[in-house]
């Protein structure tokens, strides 16, 4: 979601913003598909919020770090709360398509996709970095969605070369 809020910061005061970095994300608004998938999940949420996070789980991460992973997002998820993820879904249906605005994006821009993420294919991802003039796409092999916790050394190094030049 950070994605989602950091391209509705740049829309409304692109003053205030030196360098972006977007992982993970895309400019397009949720589909009708999506919305729908979304609304499903917010009423699963308020009988049984533990089955989303168990539901979604493997369009997180990789299947191979599901038993490692599992625990520490479940743990994350439970801490902010049923009431904290209708907000965010809530927050997501209602987004804008931000294709439109990408162009205007002026300051230095890294694009982080994740070559398995289940949730933001890299064609997405593309889109996302060809849409800001002079932004630079990395993708992170051996990764799902969580790619700062799936490959937390390839992210760090990539956050840090890019924060560097």
């Amino acid at each position: 979601m950070g994605g989602y809020v950091a391209l509705e910061i740049l829309r409304q005061a692109p003053g205030r913003i030196d360098r972006l970095a977007l992982l993970n994300t895309h400019a397009r608004p949720d589909s009708a598909e999506a919305t729908e998938n979304r609304k499903r999940l917010m009423a699963l949420a308020e009988k049984d919020f533990p089955a989303v996070i168990r539901s979604l789980m493997p369009k997180l991460v990789m299947e191979k770090r599901l038993g490692d992973l599992s625990g520490p997002i479940t743990e994350m998820a439970l801490g902010c709360g049923m009431e904290a993820f209708l907000r965010q879904e809530r927050a997501i249906i209602a987004r804008i398509d931000s294709r439109p605005h990408l162009a205007a994006i002026r300051c230095p821009t890294l694009v982080v996709a994740a070559r398995h993420d289940a949730l933001m294919p890299l064609e997405l991802m593309e889109e996302l970095a060809h849409g800001i003039g002079g932004a630079r796409l990395a993708v992170v092999e051996d990764s799902g969605h969580m790619a700062p916790l799936e490959q937390p050394r390839a992210v760090t190094d990539l956050l840090a070369a890019w924060l560097a030049g």
